[in-house]
């Protein structure tokens, strides 16, 4: 026989101006005219939780906004529903939460100081994730934002979310950047995932310019702010030049040679920064030209210049569109629920975009293997997707969407916004329609595909009333 105990209370009708109100997880009231006035005719109908303190106190558990709207509408008494409870901060702040979410869901803002305060009380994330019902990984999220200062502030101040002000850590002391990441937040926030994976690549490969560049001032290179061309002569590239035995000049040749120089570029999708090397008078250094080096081929004008800067923002776009894209793939696809169309959309994998994903079938799956959270190193290693899908037979749909969405996936690169078609552009308006944030260079395939569609329905109209 199981026995349960019952925290009994009374009901009493409570002057609100005499009710202590508590410190509570919720940091604002937010009363509202329309609240305020709603206490005002009505009163308040559900009691508010509160105890007794060793004095006779009357303190509020839950129900702090009712007892400010009642003060603040003049109400004479409040119904209350006085317990014995505990009185230590954890129990208070545990079960404010609780009552908060129930009525009127606490913001991020609420949760991160909830969090804090029952980690000063020396809870563990786990501890506080079982309390609360959260995630470790949330509660972990949220400690570190109350421990920063910039996030903490602006979690509070533009009300953003846990995974917003989270993402603002990253890039402390960077004041530009920040700046911008909250503007986003505030009036974008469908953009905000790709806008930081922006500034995360952005900062890795400032990252890797900076210790090249500080590696080749310890070494004596004097580093160029800017690449040369061919038809430049204030400074020749090595790879122009031969040694007096005939062989191709390396850095290592140059090392110790006056007037070494070196220009550094660097992307988000390599691991490391790449240096091409320069000497400022390759004859006085004992080199000489190569045979059919230093082409003419002439500065390039404004508008090549723009298509390049073009092309080269585009590039570094879709490589951290692709992140945010796949790992939104993953989080989707992790969901116990499938949107009602995912069957749809499997059946059009297999038709209409059957040579990607049959493709990707081909090599292993590995895509659908790490979108499902499942380690597949390449084609030799063993499909684990049959095994899942015969151990969790309710994932059979989400492994069939994970294939087929995964074999799209695959068969996108740089080159799909460069030349877009049909396919991606409807694999993009799918994931858009799934509640994905198209990023601008996604919406390019999209626009462009439209476009092409437009104009050829537009030929054809015209060739019919001729």
């Amino acid at each position: 026989m199981t026995t349960t105990t019952v925290n009994v209370g009374t009901i009493e009708h409570i002057d609100p101006n005499l009710i202590v109100v508590e410190a509570n997880v919720r940091t604002e009231t937010q009363l509202g005219r329309e609240f305020v006035a709603s206490i005002k005719a009505n009163g308040v109908l559900t009691p508010i939780l509160a105890r007794r303190d060793d004095q006779g106190n009357l303190i509020v558990r839950a129900g702090q906004r009712r007892t400010l709207a009642a003060r603040e509408a003049g109400l004479a008494t409040i119904p209350a529903y006085v317990v014995s409870a505990d009185e230590t901060t954890v129990e208070r702040i545990v079960q404010q939460m609780a009552e908060n979410d129930h009525r009127e869901a606490v913001t991020d803002a609420d949760r991160v100081a909830a969090f804090q305060q029952l980690a000063f009380e020396g809870l563990t994330p786990a501890v506080i994730a079982k309390r609360l019902g959260s995630k470790p990984a949330t509660v972990k999220a949220g400690i570190a934002v109350a421990e920063n200062a910039v996030a903490a502030s602006a979690i509070v101040s533009h009300s953003l979310t846990l995974d917003q002000a989270a993402a603002l850590i990253e890039f402390e002391g960077d004041v530009e950047t920040v700046s911008v990441l909250i503007d986003i937040a505030t009036t974008s926030p469908e953009q905000f995932a790709h806008a930081a994976q922006r500034a995360r690549d952005d900062k890795r490969v400032a990252t890797m310019k900076a210790d090249a560049t500080a590696d080749l001032i310890g070494r004596g290179f004097e580093v160029l702010d800017r690449d040369r061309g061919s038809y430049e002569t204030d400074y020749t590239s090595i790879s122009y030049l031969t040694t007096a035995d005939g062989e191709s000049v390396t850095a290592e040749n140059i090392a110790a040679s006056e007037g070494r120089a070196a220009y550094v570029y660097a992307y988000s999708s390599s691991d490391t920064a790449t240096v091409r090397y320069y000497l400022k008078d390759p004859k006085a250094a004992g080199f000489r030209k190569s045979s059919g080096s230093g082409a003419t081929s002439g500065p390039m004008t404004d508008e090549q210049k723009a298509e390049r800067k073009t092309l080269i923002a585009n590039n570094k776009a879709w490589a951290s569109a692709e992140v945010v894209r796949r790992e939104w793939l993953a989080e989707f696809l992790s969901r116990k629920t499938l949107p009602k169309d995912a069957a749809q959309a499997i059946t059009v994998g297999l038709t209409v975009h059957h040579s990607m994903v049959g493709k990707a079938i081909q090599n292993g799956n590995v895509l659908a293997h790490t979108l499902l959270g499942m380690k597949r190193a390449n084609y030799w290693d063993v499909d684990k997707l049959s095994a899942l899908m015969e151990k969790t037979p309710t994932k059979v749909q989400h492994v069939g969407l994970a294939i087929v969405l995964a074999g799209i996936e695959d068969s996108t690169s740089k080159e799909t916004w460069r030349y877009p078609n049909a396919h991606s552009a409807r694999y993009f308006v799918q994931l858009a329609a799934w509640g994905y944030g198209l990023s601008d260079v996604e919406l390019i395939v999209i626009d462009a595909v439209a476009e092409t569609a437009a104009t050829k329905a537009a030929e054809e109209a015209a060739k019919t009333t001729e």
